[in-house]
This record gives C-alpha cells, sequence and structure tokens, in this order.
C-alpha cells in the first residue's frame, strides 16, 4: 500500500546542490548528516535551525555517518580516502586509511567501542579506534564492494557485499564468515539490526528486502514495486525497519511479520538515501536533491 502521507515534512538546506547523503541521530538529539558533492557535514535541530560544517576538502566525498562511544560523530570519506570525526561542537579532524584508494563508504559504532568501516575499493573490512589507529582485515573475496556494516546480536559486525551477492560477518577478532544469497545479483546495500535479534537488509538490485539470522538463516521478501531500487534501511522502536526507496521516490516500512507500507515523499525524483530514527521518535531521511524529510510514524510502541 502507498500513501501521499501530509506527515512527511521536508527542510531545504541552504544549498541544493549539496547532496544530503548519510544521516543519524547525534547525542544531541540533533540530526547529523553528510553532504556528498559539497565537502560538507550539517546539523539540523528539532527546530528546524540547520548548521553546516565545511571539511578541509570539498571533494572528499563523506559518505555514512554515525555516533561513537566517545560522544562525537564519525564518518567516511570516500573519494580522499579518510575516516573524519566531528565533536557536537563543530571541531573536525580526519585520519587516512593505510591502504590507498580503499573507498571507505559504511561505518558503525563496534561492542568494543572502535568504529568499523567497508572498504569498497580495498576489499577490505576496517577497525579504528577513537584516538584514530585504524586495522585493516582483508576479505576472502576480490571485487566484492563491502556497502554498509552495522552491529549484530552476536558481539560480531555484519556487512553487505554488493557485487559478492553476499551478506558477512567480522568477529573482533578479524574472523570473516559470508553468507551468499539466494537471488542472484541481488546488490545488497543497508543493513541494520532488527528488535528481533536478526540482521535486516536491502537488495537494491532485487527489489527486495532480507532478514538474516546470527547462524546464517535467510528470508527474503520481494516488495510491491521491484524497480524501488531501495538504499538504506534502519529499525524502528516498534519492531520493524525502514526503508528508502531511491527509484520509487518512497519511503518503506516492513513490519516483523513481512507486511509493507509505502509513503510517497512530496517532492518528485528526490533521491532519498540514508535514513534514521530521530530523537523525536520520528523517521528522517536525507534527499541527494538538497533536503532532509520528517516522517511522523503512524505506529504504536506498546509499553
Amino acid at each position: 500500500m502507498s500513501t501521499t502521507s501530509p506527515s512527511i515534512i521536508e527542510t531545504p538546506l541552504a544549498d541544493p546542490q549539496a547532496g544530503p547523503y548519510g544521516i543519524v541521530a547525534g547525542p544531541d538529539a540533533g540530526l547529523w548528516f553528510t553532504m556528498v558533492h559539497a565537502g560538507r557535514i550539517g546539523r539540523l535541530d528539532l527546530a528546524g535551525e540547520v548548521v553546516v560544517h565545511p571539511l578541509d576538502s570539498a571533494t572528499c566525498g563523506p559518505s555514512i555517518i554515525t555516533a561513537g562511544d566517545d560522544g562525537a560523530l564519525w564518518f567516511t570519506r570516500s573519494r580522499d580516502h579518510r575516516i573524519g570525526r566531528i565533536t557536537t561542537d563543530g571541531e573536525i579532524v580526519s585520519f587516512p586509511t593505510p591502504t590507498p584508494g580503499s573507498g571507505p563508504f559504511g561505518i558503525t559504532s563496534g561492542p568494543d567501542g572502535a568504529l568499523w568501516f567497508t572498504e569498497m575499493n580495498g576489499d577490505a573490512i576496517g577497525r579504528i579506534t577513537t584516538d584514530g589507529v585504524i586495522t585493516e582485515f582483508p576479505l576472502p573475496v576480490g571485487g566484492g564492494y563491502p556497502s554498509m556494516i552495522c552491529p549484530g546480536p552476536d558481539d560480531g559486525l555484519w556487512f553487505t557485499l554488493n557485487q559478492a551477492n553476499a551478506v558477512g560477518r567480522i568477529g573482533l577478532d578479524g574472523t570473516v564468515s559470508l553468507h551468499e544469497l539466494p537471488t542472484p545479483d541481488a546488490g545488497p546495500v543497508g543493513i541494520t539490526p532488527g528488535a528481533d535479534n536478526a540482521l535486516w537488509f536491502v537488495e537494491i538490485g532485487a527489489g527486495q528486502i532480507g532478514r538474516i539470522t546470527p547462524d546464517g538463516g535467510i528470508r527474503e521478501f520481494p516488495l510491491p514495486d521491484r524497480a524501488a531500487r531501495p538504499h538504506a534501511i534502519v529499525g524502528d522502536p516498534a519492531g520493524g525497519c525502514w526503508f528508502t526507496e531511491w527509484s520509487a521516490n518512497r519511503i518503506g516500512r516492513i513490519d516483523p511479520t513481512g507486511g509493507f507500507r509505502h509513503h510517497d515523499l512530496p517532492s518528485p525524483a528526490s533521491e532519498p538515501h540514508g535514513i534514521t530514527v530521530g530523537a523525536d521518535g520520528a523517521v528522517w531521511t536525507a534527499l541527494e536533491t538538497g533536503a532532509l524529510a520528517r516522517l511522523a510514524p503512524a505506529y504504536r510502541v506498546e509499553p
């Protein structure tokens, strides 16, 4: 079911060409987002005020952003191959990856207090401590294009391999296991922990949502619109997951039983990418055409 929801509000940014891409709820209740085309990090507070922090390179390609255990925000710089850190008061530093041209993309906070990230071009998973020490762990497959990464319920980190058609797990000791997807050329991208102790991920090539348990059991749920090109996904407090439908210009939700709801975005061809649940309980997504969108959920969280 698809609806045009009056509960979706878009907040335009100062520069419509900046390319909002990744987004996360920060420790300060603000929404922090990357501006991939402009080399900036932005913050939107819940009153609607936007603050933009320019990076030291306009072409560094800030991509995915996450909250660290140190109270700062950490992000990947996929075009100049660095990991960035910004404090809530705007202090910025960055660290080069040991492998030149590694293409860091996905990043998440791990159970060990470090940040873990993917290297799309380096065929590796990286780990960076909060003081900037980086370790790289080679993957057992070349050209797999590791994309997004998230913590699992088993103290491991789970990640997608977009071109290897697999979901992987890396332990804190660097041990890697891979799980091939049932659908050929599914192209997994976003991945998130669910409330059911499983990992949920999107298949941008197949138009499906996938679910994998820690023991490797996989289920796939075809979208009503197989050409929607789902991109990013995040779990919600009610046990479902929200995801962006890049090609279809929608925000979708899958419930724990596999049921779907879809919400059309107000602006046409807005290119929704990153998605998060804010401190206000709403769902926020970054629109690459120059705005952030807020959707007030219709579900009720049971006590």
